[in-house]
């Protein structure tokens, strides 16, 4: 390993190179800054990552000539770029991500790096984001770290050694903060209707935004909790102190708090810096459906865009606009429903745009995206109740998921499955 400038840690980055950047709050954010200083020299760099908050200075319109984004899941700052036809859209699952640099058909001539200062033995930290990390590098022609003492040091499955390293930078730049999101009466009724399903005992899956947080209020009851997850946010440190969350009956790593990416506040990375209970782990492990599934009680909480009357789940798209990814959802929701005693659920407001749509719809808008198929979908909840749809024809799918839809609309909704003779 070597130490050099910012500068010099990009300066033999050369056009149509391919480069990988570590996601979530672990964007590192110096040496992106350093190579889109670089831009006016280089042209058709591919850029591939997963989401990655910060601004996103190689996706400004004018970086166009210079970079194309490789989207593994579209963030808010990579949203425009997609839909303006300056970046592309991978559609893969998480847990298969390891596996495209692994077998080369997507190879890296760099990854970026973003961990914490090596320890006495000479390993540093992946620090909040492990996910697809360790393939990137094992694949990666050149590894470039930025070895930070504002990131926490996670512990599990989260370590680079030093002489895996070419070259480094040294900085303190702490990880993106994401607030705790305002939680409304939507939200408090539909976490109220998903934690009165969830067992003493169960292991979660839960992401991030205004559901989850909900429904980590309505846990705070709940006894003896785990978690196995692909991230984790503020929401799992309230129940954990609370008691709610202990790991006790997990039936593998018992006791740990598992997760592959974490995004929250400063008090979320104070909590997960050198804490024996949170185990960081690769996406391979974390969302393979061999290792959900061991989960006895495994509970897979997932949100939606739309759903249509027969539990076709869009969750990458609104019609042929991209807006997120396949992420993760398919991974837990089959590995969940395949546990002795999992559910998977979908959770999603009732109505969008200011209560102007229904989420709940007949057919799904041309160009969306199935990310959970009908057959796969097992349980939909709105803040008007729980369709259950598993081993249920279509026609008793449509009756159950217009109880849940809004009730403004749900005449409409019958209307169309009598054409549709859903009804």
């Amino acid at each position: 390993m070597r130490i050099v400038t910012p500068a010099e840690a990009v300066a033999r980055i050369r056009s149509r190179d391919q480069l990988y950047l570590q996601c979530a709050a672990a964007t590192p954010s110096v040496l992106l800054d350093a190579l889109v200083d670089r831009a006016s020299e280089l042209r058709d760099v591919s850029v591939v990552h997963l989401h990655c908050e910060g601004p996103g200075p190689h996706l400004r319109p004018e970086m166009a000539p210079h970079f194309r984004h490789r989207a593994l899941f579209i963030g808010p700052n990579a949203r425009a770029a997609v839909n303006d036809g300056r970046a592309d859209f991978v559609p893969v699952f998480l847990s298969d991500v390891p596996r495209l640099f692994e077998t080369g058909l997507l190879p890296l001539d760099y990854v970026f790096v973003n961990a914490s200062p090596p320890d006495a033995h000479g390993f540093c930290s992946l620090s909040t984001s492990v996910e697809a990390m360790h393939a990137a590098i094992r694949s990666a022609k050149t590894v470039v770290a930025q070895l930070n003492a504002g990131m926490p040091r996670t512990l599990g499955d989260s370590f680079i050694h030093v002489d895996d390293i070419n070259l480094a930078i040294e900085c303190d730049v702490p990880p993106y903060e994401v607030a705790m999101p305002p939680i409304g009466e939507v939200e408090r009724a539909i976490g109220q209707f998903v934690a009165d399903l969830i067992p003493d005992g169960s292991t979660l899956q839960m992401g991030i935004g205004a559901i989850p947080t909900a429904v980590g209020a309505a846990l705070r009851d709940k006894k003896d909790l785990g978690v196995h997850t692909e991230m984790f946010t503020d929401t799992v440190v309230d129940l954990v102190e609370r008691g709610v969350i202990t790991g006790a009956r997990k039936e593998r790593n018992r006791g740990k708090i598992v997760a592959a990416f974490m995004m929250g506040t400063k008090r979320l990375y104070d909590f997960a810096h050198d804490n024996p209970m949170v185990e960081m782990r690769p996406v391979d492990f974390t969302n393979d459906t061999h290792v959900i599934r061991s989960f006895g009680r495994m509970a897979a909480i997932n949100s939606a865009i739309e759903v249509d009357l027969t539990g076709q789940i869009v969750a990458d798209s609104i019609g042929h606009r991209m807006y997120s990814g396949v992420g993760g959802q398919m991974d837990f929701v089959r590995g969940a429903t395949l546990a002795a005693e999992g559910q998977a659920f979908i959770a999603l407001p009732a109505t969008a745009a200011d209560g102007t749509l229904s989420r709940i719809v007949p057919s799904l808008k041309e160009g969306a995206g199935v990310v959970t198929t009908r057959a796969h979908a097992r349980t939909v909840v709105t803040e008007f109740g729980v369709a259950q749809l598993w081993g249920r024809s279509l026609q008793e799918r449509a009756k159950a998921l217009i109880a849940v839809a809004a009730p403004e609309f749900r005449d409409g909704l019958r209307a169309e499955a009598k054409r549709l003779h859903l009804l």
